[in-house]
């Protein structure tokens, strides 16, 4: 069963039971469960022959030695809270398993597989860690980045095992590198609506992320007229909505606010602070950026009809990334060859292939997962259509040789 779709989606099952908490699916950066899973993916490494590593900002690294530059495959191993088991994971022991069907075949180049430590960014404010520092992106700055429970960054890596200090040892070389490649599923329905197993990405869209804050005033519920309140959750709902608004104007155009935090909380008084977080994307840089200046528009003229004010923090951004349209190429003659329609399409997602776009030629292959459900516990891909991407991700590296 070695190298096989069943091998892999068992090795899914199994690193799905690796979480922070009993009940659901959590694994964020530098805790013990990620320990625990890249003590689990890294044996499956050494099995399938590979030299096991970890970097100083906590990524794993399988290698397997060759001449020339290195093709690097991969994904992360960190999750979202009460995630699926196949996003980001599926990558990474796919690629394994693609390996392990090289065992007995020379290549001229060396292999690397990487489980990215961090690319969700759910323990901290910011995304793609891991493979920041491979691309040696890595902001100093974010080491001093505090979670909920007030561990810095550089404290949690410490304990990892990882070293803060060393952070800049882990980027690599661009003339070093042959390519990246990474196998994900797709996150969305379109290769369902086109009853095709996989498909071979085109463009990563770009995101911009900020934290919203509208600051009113607390009062009492029950003695504060309606028209004398400088309510903050009225006014952030009122900005949630028009967010939404601004993104149905503009196709292609995805905004979401994913958290919201509400003092002081109580059932008896108004509303004082109400901060929120914002994800815009979309695959064109102008539109997105055009959606962001009327989305801080409109928030402005909420805050000032409501006379509250407005914080807005800016909290990252990604451009859009296209992929390598020879890498891409060399996907869909792979997908061709196992006699499946080579489908294209945009990814909504962001990916470690963005970051790693600044130091290699990237491709990336989609697996079609069920209705499109991710960040969700109901994720589910099937052993047919993993096993079509195996054979295309062993094709498609058997023939860079």
């Amino acid at each position: 069963m070695s190298g096989s779709a069943e091998s892999v989606l068992k090795r899914c099952e199994r690193l799905g039971r690796v979480s922070e908490e009993p009940d659901r699916l959590v694994r964020r950066y530098a805790t013990p469960a990620m320990r625990e899973a890249n003590e689990l993916v890294g044996g499956w490494m050494r099995d399938a022959g590979l030299a096991v590593r970890e970097d100083a900002a906590g990524n794993l690294i399988g290698r397997r030695d060759g001449p020339g530059k290195t093709l690097v495959l991969g994904s992360h191993l960190d999750t979202v809270i009460d995630a699926g088991r196949y996003d980001g994971p599926l990558g990474v022991l796919a690629a394994i398993a693609v390996i392990e069907r090289f065992w007995d075949r020379a290549l001229p180049f060396a292999v690397e597989i990487i489980g990215f430590a961090d690319e969700e960014g759910v323990r901290y404010p910011t995304s793609f860690l891991g493979s920041s520092a491979v691309a040696g992106r890595f902001a100093s700055g974010w080491l001093s980045l505090e979670d909920e429970h007030g561990v810095s960054m550089a404290e949690a890596l410490r304990a990892f095992g990882g070293d803060p200090g060393s952070i800049a040892s882990a980027a690599r070389r661009p003339q070093d590198l042959l390519a990246y490649c990474e196998l994900h599923i797709e996150q969305g329905p379109e290769l369902e609506r086109r009853g095709a197993p996989v498909g071979v990405v085109t463009t990563i869209t770009g995101q911009t992320h900020a934290e919203v804050c509208f600051r009113g005033e607390a009062g009492h519920a029950g003695t504060v007229p309606m028209n004398a309140r400088r309510d903050a959750l009225a006014a952030a709902a009122e900005w949630m909505l028009a967010a939404e608004a601004v993104a149905r104007r503009r196709q292609g155009t995805v905004a979401t606010v994913g958290r919201i935090w509400v003092e002081p909380g109580a059932r008896n008084v108004i509303p004082g602070k109400a901060r929120m977080t914002l994800d815009v994307r979309h695959t064109s840089n102008a539109v997105r950026r055009e959606a962001i200046a009327d989305l801080r528009a409109e928030a402005q003229r909420i805050a000032a009809a409501r006379e509250i004010e407005l914080v807005w923090e800016a909290r990252g951004e990604t451009a859009a990334v296209p992929t390598s349209p020879d890498l891409a190429d060399r996907l869909a003659d792979a997908i061709e060859a196992t006699g499946h329609p080579p489908e294209r399409l945009a990814s909504g997602a962001g990916h470690d292939a963005v970051l790693m776009a600044e130091v290699a030629e990237i491709a990336m292959l989609f697996v079609r997962c069920e209705r499109g459900v991710s960040h969700n516990p109901a994720e589910s891909v099937s052993a047919a259509d993993v096993a079509v991407a195996l054979d295309v991700l062993e094709r498609f590296v058997g023939a860079l040789a």
